[in-house]
């Protein structure tokens, strides 16, 4: 009877813990549910009486008179801006009122980053590093960007956002070591210059290929919302990688996923000797946003404080609201496109000397520090001298530091090294040692 009444018991035991297991697997499947559909826009209720179009894929009425949509609705996205090209504040309002030293800070970073970026480009034409691409005229864009960010959001790069890693705390050596690939570079010398990447700062390491970071920050970004750690992906990319599949991808998985991702592109004119006029026929960038159901803006990308302003309302709505933005900065790419290009085959040294002179974003914050007493003309020679001196200094220590290993050539692809690739490391160093004159071993480490 004993036994019986033990079963009975071990019986019951095991009926509630089934039953609880049943409602937990319900209760996740709910969960999951919820989270997919919550915040979403749903299908509206069918009503077969009403006289309108019941298409699950749109939005819309109907009409009773052939109309094709123009290309172009409304005049034109407006630009949001907030200082003049004097630095004049244009509406009080929108002043974001930063303390003196938050701004110092975003000259100093400009500034720094534009003396950086003349000392490694002479350096690329003296045959002392293989390749270099400079941010002069986007400096606003990085600073402005990166400011709004805390730096626990994850950054994905094209080329050109140095000066975003720059601001997070990146130091100028290993800046130099990453475009001398010296055994100082936190990608041992694997990639080619201006390819940076930073796992404390989170920043993902920077790749060639074009716009391949739009549809992987939207995987980062949909990872990032099912964490709910109130972090955001912000992805950098040109009007021209926006041309490639990949930003189509990008930008439609982002919105239907409902990330909090910041697009960030930086509108400059030209697609290395491609311009506007000729990448694209519509409005801008922007324009494709609602298309795909994104919040999009326009900004002027030489006013710092009009990016600042737009991407940390970004920021802030996109964790709040679980939702993508699309940031426009219109702006433009002064320099080449790179040491590989020469701009004046495309575009006139007027067109240049306009941007350089009458609308530089690094001038402008300038304007608006002088008309507040807060730089003159001695700081900016000492800040100049300073800065230089500083690039200088990593620039020599870079370039005395040896090359890595060669056997850094074969690691971090396996936990363990696979025979496959270990037969290939032995026949480079049988290579290398029948050659030996062509390969000049103290130079790298051991």
């Amino acid at each position: 009877m004993a036994a019986v009444r033990g079963l009975t018991k071990l019986y019951g035991i095991g009926l509630h813990a089934i039953r609880q297991n049943t409602t937990l697997k319900a209760t996740t499947f709910l969960q999951q549910r919820a989270f997919r559909v919550n915040g979403a826009l749903r299908q509206q209720p069918f009503d077969s009486s009403a006289e309108k179009p019941q298409f699950p894929g749109a939005s819309a009425e109907f009409i009773d008179h052939l109309e094709f949509i123009l290309p172009n609705v409304i005049s034109g996205i407006p630009v949001y801006r907030v200082m003049d090209r004097q630095g004049q504040i244009i509406n009080p309002s929108e002043d974001p009122k930063l303390p003196k030293e938050m701004v110092l800070n975003f000259y100093q970073k400009m500034t720094l980053l534009n003396t950086m970026d003349r000392i490694l480009y002479e350096s690329q034409r003296q045959g002392r590093i293989s390749f270099y691409m400079t941010n002069y005229g986007e400096e606003g864009t990085h600073v402005g960007s990166a400011a709004a960010l805390e730096p626990t959001d994850l950054v994905f790069g094209q080329y050109r956002e140095a000066g975003v890693l720059m601001y997070r705390g990146f130091p100028l050596d290993l800046f130099m070591a990453q475009c001398y690939a010296n055994a100082d570079d936190l990608g041992k010398g694997r990639q080619m210059p201006v390819h940076y990447g930073c796992k404390d700062l989170n920043f993902v390491t920077i790749s060639s290929p074009l716009a391949t970071q739009i549809p992987q920050a939207a995987g980062a970004a949909y990872a990032v919302k099912r964490e709910n750690t109130n972090r955001v992906v912000i992805c950098y990319f040109g009007e021209g990688a926006a041309s490639e599949g990949d930003a189509h991808a990008g930008f439609n998985f982002s919105a239907t996923l409902e990330c909090p991702l910041l697009f960030f592109c930086r509108n400059n004119g030209y697609a290395i000797s491609t311009p506007t006029n000729e990448q694209y026929r519509g409005d801008g960038i922007a324009a494709r946003g609602p298309g795909y159901g994104l919040m999009s803006i326009r900004v002027d990308g030489n006013d710092v404080f009009a990016v600042y302003n737009a991407t940390k309302e970004a920021r802030r709505r996109a964790v709040a609201e679980n939702q993508p933005f699309l940031i426009e900065a219109m702006t433009y790419r002064i320099g080449h496109h790179s040491t590989s290009d020469d701009s004046s085959a495309y575009r006139s040294v007027d067109e240049v000397n306009y941007w350089d002179k009458q609308d530089h974003p690094i001038s402008r914050l300038r304007h608006y520090m002088t008309a507040r007493g807060w730089w003159g003309e001695d700081e900016e020679r000492a800040w100049r001298k300073q800065s230089r001196k500083l690039v200088m200094e990593a620039f020599e220590r870079a370039e005395k530091r040896l090359k890595p290993n060669p056997e850094l050539l074969f690691t971090d692809v396996y936990d363990e090294m696979i025979p496959p690739i270990a037969k290939q490391r032995d026949a480079m160093w049988r290579h290398v040692q029948q050659y030996k004159e062509h390969y000049p071993l103290d130079l790298y480490e051991k």
